[in-house]
């Protein structure tokens, strides 16, 4: 029976009619021809000049956020002050950058070339910093709500009426997790 149906539909379409591949036909490709067809996609590499440049705007960031954070105090394992995770996170991502720079001398195959899109990470992060700098003054509701907005509609594309529910629906989630079940002293309005 599912023949049939498949034959007459086949037999509905009129030969002179230029049939775009969908995604069926994209799911037929062996590994090898996807990997070929990514390949043949995807953007110039960076090399190597670049791979060291962004490896150690990364390693002068860690190392400035370890140093806020040594700051902030990092109290112990038992007791873990302001300090203790941005100083762990900012540790990893200098020991990375520091391999990145070991390893990225051989020319960086996978890292791609700037390009007007590499813009979008120094928005993300002066926006972030934004958000740092307003939460003391207004808390953590507004620049949060803001923050995610500009993220989901100029960073990610979404349309307005999703950035704006979503945005909604993060921050009020956020509430919920840290100010309502965790009773965190993070600066708020509410």
């Amino acid at each position: 029976m599912d023949a049939k149906k498949a034959e007459s539909k086949q037999e509905k379409v009129p030969a002179d009619l230029d049939v775009t591949p969908n995604a069926d036909e994209e799911e037929t490709l062996t590994p090898e021809e996807l990997a070929a067809q990514w390949e043949a996609e995807a953007p110039d590499p960076a090399g190597p000049v670049a791979n060291l440049l962004s490896s150690l705007v990364v390693l002068a960031l860690s190392i400035a956020g370890m140093v806020i954070s040594l700051g902030l105090g990092l109290g112990t394992p038992a007791a873990p002050a302001a300090g203790m995770w941005p100083f762990i996170i900012t540790l990893i991502a200098a020991v990375m950058s520091v391999a990145q720079i070991i390893v990225g001398r051989t020319g960086g195959k996978d890292g791609e070339k700037f390009s007007s899109l590499s813009w979008y990470a120094v928005i993300g992060f002066a926006t972030l910093i934004l958000m740092v700098v307003l939460m003391p003054l207004i808390g953590f509701e507004i620049p949060s709500l803001l923050l995610c907005f500009v993220w989901m509609r100029w960073l990610g594309g979404e349309r307005w009426r999703s950035a704006t529910i979503y945005s909604i629906l993060i921050v009020g989630a956020f509430y919920g997790i840290f100010i309502a079940a965790l009773g965190t002293t993070i600066p708020r309005l509410f």
